[in-house]
């Protein structure tokens, strides 16, 4: 049996885990003079690098793309959006006058 391909969470719980941990699609872009532009895969996986060291909340995030992410369904999306915007202008990515924008695709 191949285990990545199990569909049935009966048939084997981890291959089902891991198909659906990061099960939510998001977008991610930030206002630049009033139009919306993906964020730089760049930026993402900064973002998502940095908090394996303190921020659990954050562990099911995946960078896929410029302005696309995986998360888990325990992310609080919010709280998610904050914390990036804290992070990207503390690196100097985001000017102060820009905003993030996150939406479930």
């Amino acid at each position: 049996m191949d285990l990545y391909r199990v569909r049935d969470p009966s048939d084997c719980r981890l291959p089902f885990r891991i198909e659906h941990m990061f099960a939510r699609k998001i977008r991610v872009q930030y206002d630049d003079a009033g139009r919306a532009v993906p964020c730089p895969l760049k930026w993402l996986d900064s973002f998502s690098m940095r908090n394996f060291t303190n921020a659990s909340v954050f562990d099911d995030t995946l960078p896929v793309s410029d302005g696309e992410m995986e998360i888990g369904s325990s992310v609080p999306l919010e709280q998610l959006k904050d914390s990036m915007e804290d992070w990207f202008r503390r690196k100097g990515y985001l000017p102060k006058d820009s905003h993030l924008l996150l939406a479930e695709k």
